[in-house]
Order: structure tokens, then C-alpha cells, then sequence
């Protein structure tokens, strides 16, 4: 019997969302800034994904890119946040909280789920970030949240196969744990094999040519456009159909 995965897709527009339902993602982490690793989307970008898409949806709350030691007015800014999510109908939230030593902030984190409830809370990627992965396992499950998001400590989860199976044995179906980072559909089968793991997490992303008819060359800083490739979502979603373990 095939178990049952779920493919989460780290989106940066609407436009990705409204994708990401299309190919059959189970659920969209809703981002701001791709070049810094992910910051607060704004309260309009929610609220219009929140109306056009049905699937669940988890915005991050992280109010500055660099690291997840917050002070207390970022603390605020993070409350402040994640009640707009809930009052916007989100079901959840993607969220990580240090101490300054690396370590899992377990009562600041105890707090943000309070607050979130009754969304559901994914420790994102300042997982990656901490001392012991194994500690700060126990840590995120103290603190009541639902799944963890992370590469294994690694660069790309796919280079941490092994480490991630060994968190996954450990958390023993009481938290979820999420490969993400370098998920593709060339490294997918190899990586449920390693981590056994159930979620995965992609933003399949491609960057879309500029359609402006002028540019202006000295101007370096518009960044560029992401959008989730429909095509590679669909081909992890396939493979997680025919998988079987």
C-alpha cells in the first residue's frame, strides 16, 4: 500500500500559489523575499491568496532575513503577524525562534504556538540553524509544534539523507519531518528512500523573463521574478504517487 505523502511548495506570489494548487500540493508556505531565504509576506499578498486558493496555507512569520535571535520589538512585529494570519483564516504558520546560542528558544516558541492556536505551527529552517538537530528535535516537540521543516543541517536535503532518516526514527510519527532544500524530482525517489520521510518541500522555482520593452541598465536592484515551475511540481507529484516502501 502506497503511503500517504504530501508535497508543501515554498511560493513567492500568487501567481506560484495558484500553481502549486493546480499540480496538486497539498499545501503552500507563503514567502516574501526568495534571495534572503524568506521574510513576512504582507498582510494584502495573505489575504488575496487566502481567497483565491483552497488548499492549506502557512505564511512564515520571520520579520527580518539573518538570524532567528529576536529582540523584543521583532518579538512583537512576530506576534503581531501571526494574529493577522489567524484572523485572515491562515492554517498555519511557518516560524523559527533562537536563543542567542543557537539553541531552540523553547518557552518564546511555547508562546508563538499559544498564540497561533488554533493554526498549526512548522518549526522552519532555523532548525538547520541550531547546535544539536537531535536536541533541538525534542525541543520543537516540547514546544508543541506540528513538523519540522529542514535540509538536514546539510546545504540541500538530498546531501543529508542519512541524518534525516535518523530524525525521523526519532520523532516516531509524533512530529512530522519535512525534507526541504534541493528537493527535485531528479533526487526525490533517493531521498524518501534515505529519510522515509512523508512531506517534502520545494519551491520548484525558475525565474521568468522580464517582459518590460525598456530597461534601464544602470538600475541593478528590481531583483528578479520567481514562479514555480508547473511542470516539475507535476513530476514530484508523480513520483510520490507511484512510491512505494
Amino acid at each position: 500500500m502506497s503511503p500517504s505523502f504530501a508535497l508543501e511548495v515554498c511560493s513567492f506570489n500568487i501567481q506560484s500559489c495558484v500553481i502549486a494548487e493546480r499540480a496538486g500540493a497539498a499545501r503552500v508556505e507563503l514567502c516574501d523575499n526568495p534571495v534572503e531565504g524568506g521574510t513576512t509576506p504582507s498582510y494584502g499578498t495573505i489575504k488575496k491568496v487566502r481567497e483565491r486558493i483552497s488548499i492549506r496555507l502557512y505564511p512564515i512569520i520571520r520579520p527580518r532575513s539573518g538570524n532567528y535571535y529576536y529582540d523584543d520589538e521583532d518579538f512583537s512585529i512576530l506576534e503581531e503577524d501571526i494574529r493577522i494570519c489567524r484572523e485572515l483564516g491562515c492554517d498555519g504558520i511557518s516560524v523559527g525562534v533562537q536563543t542567542v546560542t543557537g539553541h531552540i528558544d523553547v518557552e518564546r516558541f511555547k508562546r508563538i504556538v499559544e498564540w497561533a492556536y488554533p493554526m498549526g505551527v512548522t518549526c522552519n529552517r532555523a532548525f538547520d540553524a541550531t547546535p544539536d538537530p537531535f536536541q533541538a528535535l525534542e525541543d520543537i516537540i516540547a514546544a508543541g509544534c506540528e513538523r519540522v521543516l529542514t535540509s538536514g543541517q546539510a546545504g540541500a536535503a538530498p546531501d543529508a539523507g542519512m541524518l534525516l532518516g535518523k530524525l525521523v526514527q526519532q520523532a516516531n510519527g509524533g512530529i512530522s519531518i519535512m525534507p526541504g532544500a534541493g528537493v527535485r524530482s531528479a533526487n526525490l525517489k533517493k531521498l524518501i528512500e534515505e529519510s522515509g520521510a512523508y512531506e517534502y518541500h520545494t519551491s520548484a522555482r525558475k525565474i521568468i523573463p522580464d517582459p518590460m520593452t525598456f530597461q534601464n541598465l544602470q538600475v541593478t536592484d528590481k531583483g528578479n521574478l520567481y514562479l514555480a515551475d508547473e511542470d516539475e511540481l507535476k513530476a514530484i507529484m508523480a513520483i510520490m504517487s507511484g512510491f512505494l516502501i
